[in-house]
């Protein structure tokens, strides 16, 4: 039994998160949707956004955190991904 995610497991919950809330959420929501600490999601949010997965968006009033399409991409594949490492139960 795993005790700690790994990274990927990491990308893939934040991933997740922000599509399950139709592409765009809130810091703190993600914060508690992906089980991170503020330090961790912060850390995490600046590599997938110098990556391009994910972008920043700021409003008068609010910020958001969405996913791009290059970020809509890479979560369909690491779905694939999953299912098969699944199908051999690892």
């Amino acid at each position: 039994m795993k005790s700690r995610r790994d990274r990927i497991d990491v990308i893939y919950d934040i991933l997740s998160a922000i599509e399950k809330e139709g592409g765009q959420i809130k810091p703190t929501r993600l914060m508690y949707k992906s089980n991170l600490s503020h330090k961790l999601m912060k850390s995490h949010i600046q590599n997938l956004t110098e990556r391009g997965v994910i972008e920043e968006i700021t409003t008068k009033k609010k910020k958001y955190i969405a996913i791009t399409e290059d970020g809509k991409k890479f979560i369909s594949e690491l779905r694939k991904m999953k299912r098969f490492l699944d199908s051999f139960g690892l």
